[in-house]
């Protein structure tokens, strides 16, 4: 201590103090080291740190709460907020009375967290068996994403209950919305199906995705840790769900129509079949069904042949179904008669080279007789006194050669190739119905020229309302939005929005509606002496007997054509066919019937698809309400066989 003392008084340069325990006196003030100058540059290099520090300070500052304020906004709100989906409800699909043909409900999907999940081998071997798959294929999806997987997804309220009860850890469940179909495969062709995502696919599903979809809503709120909904924050975009579509189709019909193509086709061991209904009043298509068919909600091992909708996109060679078209065209040029008599002897004839021929000779026949007898030859006769453009035109007029205008995926055009360049063979094979092509949909809207009086219908796969018509006080006509005022045939229409609530209350009677107005082919005249050909074709000595029913009277042309094989003919493989309408009084429908390859040794149109649509005219005439105009009696003419048809 006292060398310390010494020290500074050595410094103050005074002497040392002498006596134990005395402490030197310091004075600062006066010490060398602070009575030096501090250098000017020291000074303000400090300060300008100093002050640089704040700018830095104040501009990052700056930057973060007003140039990229709305980007730390946006991170710090993605740590607390949350915008949640609120999905929509895809709007049903309604037949023509309310009847439910597609609807949606909620139902469990399952997904994992991998990396939470802590399950034995054992665990997930049951839980792969729960959910329909390898257990090897759930490991490898497990293994995809460590955050998120989905394990199945809409799935039945069982299985979801059954892999919550193996109470795995990282497994969580997710409502979600499924499509139901309660007609099942009577009404899947016309329905169609949605995928996974719910979106549409085939058939009604798929044409009015944008109006049944809907459209979803969202709502921000803010979670707390715990993922739990503190409070709403932002504006609620609620969801509009999607419209309810009303088709034309009757559910009852439909099924009808449906059994009984699948028997046909059962019993005579056809490859596939098809029945087209319409209403001959107002334009609607009452029944479409076809076989093979599929389960819209279930469509494990689905292939293509049960997909197409085989009424709308297969064609072939409509045979003898055209040649009342050709009479008509006759008739109303004026060129024959009812009763004009035209020879087919020897049942045979013979153009540039080509013989084309009847079942068995005939004879001098009547036209009547020529169409309830099915001549080829008494056909290319008529062909023969017209012009090709003169066809051509009456075959374009009925909707030939033209994609139907029902808004439905799909549909095909046919083929009808112009007329200039149709050789005189060519002409006369076109009257029977060869060198053309034609969906068994065209050829039920051709018909509709008979039905309804010489105008072609335009047809709609949705439900019509009666609007007033001022044509005759009190009664209506049936019309879509899109066709005030009526339009030609190749009317769009549009879907029909159906409230929540649906009148139950079914009305079968036509009698206080008009006809739809459509296209002028022919004259009322020229349609009711074709109705009462087709009539004839359907009693004693027609080739359809099989198609009369009980208490109505009927009118059709059947059909039966070799199958096209490459650029020929199959020697044994047939399509039959049947176009008709009932009552022939007082036409209400038309009812078309085709079965593909029936391979029991039985193949003409009057005895395979005849008897189809006798049942169907039956079945549909009664749902309608329709009163008998013929005595409540069996008018199938068993003792007497069908003429054989020509084809």
């Amino acid at each position: 201590m006292s060398r310390l003392g010494d020290l500074f008084r050595k410094v103050r340069g005074q002497p040392r103090r002498q006596g134990a325990g005395a402490m030197p006196t310091v004075r600062y003030a006066t010490s060398p080291l602070l009575a030096s100058r501090t250098p000017p540059w020291r000074v303000k290099l400090l300060i300008g740190g100093i002050g640089l520090g704040f700018a830095v300070l104040i501009g990052r500052a700056a930057w973060i709460q007003i140039v990229h304020n709305d980007f730390y906004l946006q991170q710090g709100a993605s740590r607390y907020e949350r915008r949640i989906e609120l999905q929509a409800s895809r709007g049903r699909i309604l037949d023509r009375n309310g009847e439910m043909l597609a609807s949606s409900v909620p139902v469990p999907s399952l997904w994992a967290i991998p990396k939470d999940m802590d399950a034995s081998t054992n665990e997930l071997r049951a839980l792969a068996k729960l959910l329909g798959m390898p257990l090897v294929d759930l490991q490898k999806r497990l293994a995809s994403s460590p955050n998120f997987v989905w394990l199945r997804r809409k799935v039945d309220d069982a299985v979801a209950e059954k892999v919550a009860a193996l109470k795995i850890k990282g497994i969580y469940e997710l409502r979600e919305s499924k499509r139901q179909y309660p007609e099942g495969e009577a009404a899947a062709h016309i329905v169609g199906f949605t995928n996974i995502e719910d979106e549409g696919q085939e058939g009604i599903e798929l044409a009015y995705q944008q109006q049944l979809a809907g459209r979803d809503g969202a709502r921000h709120v803010i979670k707390d840790r715990l993922g739990r909904v503190v409070e709403s924050v932002g504006d609620l975009v609620p969801a509009e769900d999607g419209q309810a579509i009303r088709l034309s189709i009757d559910a009852k019909v439909q099924f009808y129509a449906y059994q009984r193509i699948r028997d046909a086709v059962a019993l005579h061991k056809a490859k596939a079949g098809s029945v087209v209904v319409l209403d001959a009043v107002t334009g609607e298509v009452l029944a479409l069904a076809n076989v093979p068919s599929y389960k819209p909600d279930d469509r494990r091992n689905l292939t293509g042949a049960q997909l197409r909708n085989r009424a709308l996109t297969d064609t072939f060679e409509p045979g003898s179904t055209m040649k009342p078209i050709i009479a008509s065209l006759a008739l109303e040029t004026r060129r024959v008669k009812p009763d004009t008599i035209i020879s087919t002897a020897p049942g045979r004839l013979t153009i540039d080279g080509s013989t084309i021929s009847d079942a068995h000779p005939h004879g001098d026949l009547t036209v009547e007789e020529v169409i309830q007898k099915s001549s080829n030859v008494g056909t290319a006769k008529m062909a023969l006194q017209m012009q090709p453009r003169e066809m051509w035109e009456m075959y374009t007029a009925v909707g030939l050669g033209q994609k139907p205008q029902i808004g439905f995926p799909g549909v095909v055009t046919g083929r009808l190739r112009p007329y200039k360049s149709w050789r005189r063979i060519e002409q006369v094979t076109m009257s029977y119905g060869y060198g053309l092509s034609a969906s068994l949909f065209q050829l039920a809207h051709a018909y509709t020229i008979f039905a309804s009086d010489g105008e072609l219908i335009p047809i709609s796969l949705l439900k019509r309302e009666a609007v007033g018509d001022d044509r005759e006080p009190g009664r209506r006509v049936a019309k879509t939005d899109a066709e005030r005022p009526v339009l030609a045939f190749k009317t769009a229409l549009r879907p029909q929005a159906v409230s929540a609530s649906v009148d139950d209350t079914v009305t079968h009677g036509a009698d206080d509606l008009l006809p739809l107005r459509g296209t002028r082919v022919i004259s009322p005249e020229t349609a009711r002496a074709v109705r009462k050909m087709l009539s004839l074709a359907t009693g004693p000595g027609g080739t359809a007997p099989k198609a009369q029913t009980q208490g109505y009277s009927v009118g059709g042309k059947t059909g039966t054509a070799h199958k096209q094989e490459g650029k020929g003919y199959a020697g044994n493989k047939y399509r039959a066919w049947f176009v008709g309408i009932a009552p022939i009084s007082r036409p209400r429908i038309v009812v078309a019937v085709m079965v593909d390859e029936p391979g029991n040794g039985v193949y003409y149109g009057g005895e395979v698809a005849a008897p189809v649509f006798s049942q169907v005219v039956q079945q549909t005439l009664h749902r309608l309400g329709v009163l008998p105009d013929m005595e409540v009696q069996p008018q199938i003419i068993a003792s007497e066989p069908a003429e054989v048809e020509s084809f």
